[in-house]
């Protein structure tokens, strides 16, 4: 196979490795599974026509074909919707989010902003419907000129496919390196074998040539099937001939460039400029190409030496021969054509199309225009409401360049910035940080410019001064807009919170008079504004000052009618009442947070919301639920990219006693640590280090863990002191008494003043491991009687262990065996299996014994058939299982009969039991 169309067909030579691979995948889409594949090749290498070659193949499945275009890299969302326009029909079809989703993204309907990752959910949705009734094949070309929105979505659906009977083909250049290609597989397509290439070149050829130019154009092609029938066009007979004249060697593609240019510059100035409005247009519409031309004078008489030199054909759409053609009549046209062309285009476009035409206005903009930067402005934000953040951003960017004043200019440069930030393009929001300061900005704009420099840098890696630069924007917004000064405030905070910036108390003392500086809460105070006000006390005069001020916040968080900006903040709100040892407060706050991000789609702040319910299960001991959960944040963090280390898996790693997974999770930290300057706080690595350490019996690596827990727990976003009790439990056992009292007394100077059942009970069980004979017993059973109370049954079960290893030791076997039974129990059923083993050696040495467990067939589930059977017992149905773990509804039916299969049973309510 040639790799190359001609005259509308591909001529096959060769490329059977190639069509093997190709067949494998319309066999697996045609037995109800789903495969991605991405076509790389250079610049007619023959790319298009395998996709040809696939879509002559799949006569029996329903194919969905579009080519991305450079033009339109900027047009929202333009790629996607023509690869769904034959689908939209459909839409009705979809659960009501994606539904929804999908006709906001396409103007349809109005609604609040759709998430970007839920956009390419809601695509996924669409196309496993319509793969539901015949499979379907998506293909599509020149894949590095989807706009940035559709090529997102798209990635997405192509990560995401299983068992939808879906297939999914992406040709792209071999010199793009844009994201979301990188974990899919790939096909590289190279030259053609020398004799393919040879039978190619001869059948090329009209008339005698010369052998020297036969091997020069050989060589010079690599087997390039685009190049072979393209660069002996070109030659005159006396080079054909004897070779003289031949240009030197050159990359292919710059060849054809050069080629192309050649036969443009051969055609007339009315063709010329007909191609040039055909390669202007993104849509390839040949009705609104003929208008703009008809608005030029331009009429059929100048389509034809371009059809007859092969360049383009018009029909109902507008085809040109290979995608570098148009690029380069696009390229090669002067600055003076291009403004004629977009602005035919833009006087012909439907003013239903308002964004298309506001951007082909400013591309034939001769200079700086007040009215065209305005339009833009309105353009970006009807793309903004779409999803498209990406195009937003670049009406946006264009109208800092056509705005005149300096003053405004520099004023939309930070707008521009933000949405740059917003699309994750982050060095671009850099770069528009950098104009817009370079310009005149008042206080507002410059705290805005300084905000997104901070967010932008710690996104690319440099985290260095990013808690100093929201300080700093905080305080300049004082003045000007208290609201949004408070809030960066707390932002500020919760960088610091959950990021592990706080590396001393020195960090601590500069927050606590950075928020000091705060301007007051309007009246009446929002939640957040009084969680900031609790956090200011908290750090600025130490803990007992600022738990009365958190549970006044903590409580205004439970209310039911928290507005959308207190949303924001509700897992600094859970970091708060884990401050003040509130587990219920903290399990309705965490709940809630994770439900209202679910409902809203809003997947970039999804993986906090999950780590701190995930993180409150481990400490009640729910750890199938922790695992459902980070099974679900690991899903999240694929399609999103987040990397950072979540707190919840290193704490679940150190009570389930997994000593690799730990190990594994901290040399992640440090790689980020180094990386990014910050990582997953110190206190919370080493806390968890030192309960694993306890946990094994291991009491001089676990001191020494928890007296470097103890160094920063002001830092952390846990129950501060709760290093405190594992640096006692390793210093009794470590013989190290008078250390054990001096951590007893720093952990009641916590707990006395949280005053909690979960607080007191933790430190009566550390005093009675420094107790006397006398008074120890009674201080156990009181431990015992206050952790009872509460939902925290991992520390319970650590007290009844502690209790039945006392006694035991206090020659009391018999008592001792009930409690080390008991712990035992509860340990093994939490699957806390390092504290189940050392409740058994334990329960041994007192004379018990210990009963076997059999892990069952349920051991043979992978972790995604877990995580739905999981998901199943919470009564979720397959549509809501699909969207939590981003995946289709047909994939959940798919494992949920591999599931039945391995369990041996038949329904979901035998899945239930």
């Amino acid at each position: 196979m040639t790799g190359l169309r001609n005259g509308g067909t591909s001529m096959l030579r060769d490329r059977r490795e190639e069509r093997a691979v190709l067949h494998e995948l319309l066999q697996a889409v045609r037995a109800g599974m789903s495969r991605a594949l991405v076509v790389r090749g250079e610049v007619g290498i023959g790319k298009t026509a395998l996709l040809d070659h696939l879509a002559a193949e799949a006569t029996d499945c329903r194919v969905l074909r579009i080519a991305g275009v450079e033009p339109e890299t900027d047009v929202t969302f333009a790629g996607l919707h023509q690869l769904v326009a034959p689908l939209l029909g459909r839409l009705d079809r979809l659960p009501e989010p994606q539904r929804d989703t999908l006709r906001i993204t396409f103007g349809l309907a109005a609604g609040p902003t759709p998430d970007e990752l839920l956009i390419g959910l809601s695509l996924l949705g669409l196309l496993a419907d319509a793969a539901a009734e015949r499979p379907l094949v998506c293909l599509v070309d020149d894949a590095q000129w989807l706009d940035t929105a559709t090529l997102r979505a798209v990635t997405f659906v192509a990560r995401r496919i299983q068992a939808e009977s879906v297939g999914l083909v992406l040709a792209v250049r071999d010199s793009y390196e844009g994201t979301g290609f990188d974990k899919l597989p790939e096909l590289v397509v190279s030259g053609l074998p020398e004799q393919d290439a040879r039978e190619l070149l001869a059948a090329t050829f009209r008339g005698a040539a010369d052998q020297r130019v036969i091997e020069r154009i050989l060589a010079e092609s690599q087997g390039n099937p685009l190049a072979l029938l393209e660069l002996p066009k070109d030659l005159t007979l006396p080079e054909a001939a004897g070779g003289f004249g031949l240009p030197s060697a050159a990359a292919v593609s710059a060849r054809l460039d050069r080629v192309y240019q050649g036969r443009l510059a051969m055609l007339p100035l009315n063709t010329r400029l007909l191609l040039l409005v055909a390669a202007a247009d993104p849509t390839g519409d040949a009705e609104l190409v003929w208008r703009a031309a008809t608005r030029l004078g331009l009429g059929s008489q100048a389509l034809a030496p371009a059809t007859k030199s092969g360049l383009i054909e018009i029909g109902t759409r507008v085809g040109f021969r290979h995608p570098l053609v148009r690029s380069t009549v696009y390229r090669a046209a002067s600055p003076e054509d291009l403004r004629l062309a977009h602005r035919a285009l833009a006087e012909v476009t439907a003013d239903s199309d308002p964004e298309c035409r506001s951007w082909h206005f400013a591309q034939a903009a001769a200079g700086p225009d007040e009215a065209l930067a305005a339009d833009l402005e309105l353009s970006a934000g009807l793309a903004r409401a779409r999803g498209g953040a990406a195009a937003a951003a670049a009406f946006l960017n264009k109208s800092v360049e056509l705005t005149p004043d300096p003053a405004r200019r520099a004023a939309r440069a930070v707008s521009a910035a933000e949405t740059k930030y917003a699309a994750g393009a982050y060095p671009a929001a850099l770069n528009l940080v950098g104009l817009a300061q370079s310009g005149p900005l008042d206080p507002l704009h410059r705290a805005r410019a300084d905000i997104v420099r901070a967010r932008a840098a710690w996104a690319l890696g440099d985290s260095r001064d990013t808690l100093a630069v929201l300080l700093q924007a905080a305080g300049q917004l004082g003045s000007v807009d208290v609201e949004r000064s408070r809030d960066t405030y707390i932002e500020a905070v919760a960088t610091a919170t959950f990021a592990g910036a706080l590396g001393s108390e020195v960090d601590v003392l500069q927050l606590a008079g950075a928020l000091r500086s705060a301007a007051p809460a309007p009246a009446p105070a929002r939640a957040a504004d009084l969680l900031l006000d609790g956090l200011t006390v908290r750090f600025a005069d130490g803990y007992p000052a600022g738990v009365p001020l958190l549970r006044v916040a903590v409580q205004a968080f439970r209310a039911p009618d928290l507005t959308d900006a207190d949303i924001e903040w509700l897992p600094l709100a859970c970091a708060a009442a884990a401050h003040l040892w509130d587990i219920d407060s903290w399990s309705e706050l965490a709940t809630r947070k994770v439900r209202l991000t679910r409902r809203a789609g809003a997947l970039s702040t999804l993986p906090l919301a999950l780590d701190s319910s995930a993180s409150l299960h481990v400490l009640t001991g729910e750890l199938t639920e922790t695992r459902s959960l980070l099974d679900e944040l690991r899903t999240v963090r694929d399609v999103t990219g987040t990397s950072a280390v979540p707190m919840s898996a290193v704490l679940c790693a150190a009570w389930q006693g997994d000593d690799t997974s730990l190990s594994t999770l901290a040399e992640q930290s440090a790689d980020e640590l180094k990386a990014r300057g910050t990582s997953l706080s110190l206190s919370v690595m080493s806390w968890s280090q030192a309960v694993l350490a306890n946990g094994t019996g291991r009491y001089a690596v676990a001191l020494t863990a928890a007296t470097e827990a103890t160094q920063q727990y002001f830092a952390t976003n846990m129950p501060p002191g709760g290093a405190f009790a594992e640096l006692v439990e390793a210093a009794t056992r470590s013989g190290q008494l008078d250390q054990a009292r001096a951590g007893i007394e720093q952990l009641s100077a916590i707990t006395t003043v949280a005053g909690t059942a979960w607080a007191v009970g933790v430190e009566t069980r550390c005093r009675a491991l420094v107790a006397d004979d006398a008074s120890a017993d009674g201080l156990y059973r009181s431990a015992i009687e206050q952790l009872s109370s509460t939902r925290v049954r991992g520390e319970l079960a650590r007290t009844h262990l502690l209790y039945g290893e006392w006694l035991r030791r206090g020659g009391r076997p018999t008592q001792a065996r009930e409690q080390l039974r008991t712990a035992h129990t509860m340990f093994t059923d939490m699957g806390m299996m390092a504290f189940a083993d050392r409740a058994g050696a334990e329960l041994r040495a007192a004379g018990g014994s210990i009963r076997s467990r059999d892990g069952g067939s349920a051991d043979k589930l992978t972790a995604q058939e877990a995580q739905i059977v999981l998901l199943v017992r919470e009564g979720l149905s397959n549509v809501e299982i699909a969207a939590r773990m981003f995946i289709s509804p047909r994939t959940v039916e798919w494992h949920l009969s591999n599931v039945f299969a391995k369990l041996q049973i038949t329904s979901r309510r035998q899945l239930r039991g």
